[in-house]
């Protein structure tokens, strides 16, 4: 029989890296609710219309790496790619544009179909924010500051590559210089660069391919075509940055992928992780919820990439919680079972090991790194009383073995693990 194995480009969380996941997870989530993030979770799935709108055709995600099929009603389904376009549609069908402004931040898989490499999965895991309804570029600074913070707290040391891709009007006219600048090198373009000129000629400096890099080098500047409205915005976002401390490198091929960003687009990097360099990225997309059908709101948000984060942190140990256990001689589990409800409900980590061999059981509570084993028996059941064997100690120590009554070893076990 063939082995079963987790499909490409998937993993499964065990042991440290789930410690790790979960590390991850407190510290993103707890740092975003003192900015004053709500947690959302959307389903995993969506009607495909929503990525096909928000994402734009243009992009590589919807053209070549999302997973859609058809349910079994006939609907075209798709599992999520990102997760800024179901915070949207989640946004409008609950209709809560009318209670701005609204934070959001969630935390969840997301799925694209590419080619696995280190750091990148066909599911992925993504923290993301989200902040509907404020064009202030202040709120671009706050949301940059929540991820400096995190990064800090992470102990990540990435930095902050900044640009601004402008207004509508900045964009059109940049979007005329570049395919009359790309239109000469057409032919030295990578293919799918040669379709990026026809449809989304910024994009083209988001190339990965060597060559279209090269030519990309001596393409015109966004910032020669920005409107003075443009201009000032990121003014005063990078004065923001300035007056906060956080520094940052102006990156002028800085795009994002997406069709539906404006104005603040920004990467944070690592220098760890070869290739793969960004670990969290994003900006300000104004024109999206108006695209998918609801009112002109502006936004700015960002995605962390969970599983990139993970490998910059692969060398540290999280621990496990140390937990009390019980070894129990005999066929006197029910008062086992009695006691580690009692610690349990006083929020304590209680494990009962169910080796009837006590050296077995008492490898196991060094391998669970266990300071205290409590021991019962039928002498401990017939007198209510349990054995305390602190593991710390060697054998000779005085106190190595107590002998106390069910409430007092309670209330012990709290205060040590207080």
């Amino acid at each position: 029989m063939t082995k079963l194995q987790p499909v490409r480009g998937t993993r499964d969380f065990l042991g440290d890296f789930a410690r790790c996941i979960q590390y991850i997870q407190d510290t993103t989530f707890s740092t975003a609710r003192q900015f004053g993030f709500e947690r959302i979770d959307t389903p995993i799935f969506e009607y495909t219309g929503v990525f096909n709108r928000a994402v734009g055709e243009t992009s590589d995600i919807v053209g070549k790496e999302m997973y859609t099929f058809s349910d079994r009603g006939g609907e075209e389904i798709t599992l999520r790619p990102e997760g800024t376009a179901p915070v949207v549609r989640a946004l409008l069908s609950n209709s809560l544009t009318q209670q701005l402004p609204l934070k959001y931040c969630y935390y969840g898989p997301m799925f694209r179909y590419e080619r696995p490499q280190r750091g990148r999965y066909r599911q992925l895991h993504q923290f993301g924010v989200e902040f509907f309804g404020v064009d202030n570029p202040c709120a671009d600074v706050e949301i940059l500051d929540l991820a400096q913070q995190i990064l800090d707290r992470l102990e990540i040391n990435a930095s902050l590559h900044l640009n601004t891709i402008g207004d509508s009007q900045s964009r059109d006219a940049y979007r005329v210089a570049l395919i009359e600048y790309f239109s000469k090198y057409r032919s030295e373009l990578s293919e799918d660069s040669q379709q990026r000129l026809d449809k989304n000629p910024m994009r083209i400096l988001d190339s990965k391919d060597l060559n279209d890099k090269h030519i990309a080098e001596n393409a015109p500047k966004i910032s020669a075509y920005l409107t003075a409205s443009a201009a000032q915005f990121f003014e005063k976002v990078c004065e923001g940055l300035e007056l906060l401390g956080i520094k940052y490198t102006l990156d002028p091929t800085l795009v994002r992928g997406l069709d539906y960003y404006t104005h603040t687009a920004f990467e944070f990097k690592s220098n760890n992780l070869g290739a793969q360099d960004a670990v969290l990225g994003g900006g300000r997309y104004d024109g999206l919820v108006q695209h998918m059908g609801g009112p002109a709101i502006p936004a700015v948000g960002w995605g962390m990439g969970v599983d990139r984060i993970a490998l910059l942190l692969e060398n540290r140990t999280f621990a496990k919680p140390t937990p009390i256990v019980l070894i129990v001689i005999g066929d006197y589990f029910s008062k086992a079972v009695q006691l580690a409800k009692a610690f349990r409900e006083k929020g304590k980590v209680c494990e009962i090991l169910y080796k009837t061999n006590p050296g077995k059981a008492f490898k196991d509570a060094d391998k669970l790194g266990a300071r205290f084993a409590i021991i019962i028996g039928e002498e401990e059941t017939k007198t209510n009383t349990v054995k305390v064997k602190d593991l710390s100690l060697p054998q000779d120590h005085p106190q190595k073995e107590r002998t106390m009554k069910n409430n007092e070893v309670l209330e012990m076990m709290c205060a040590e693990h207080a």
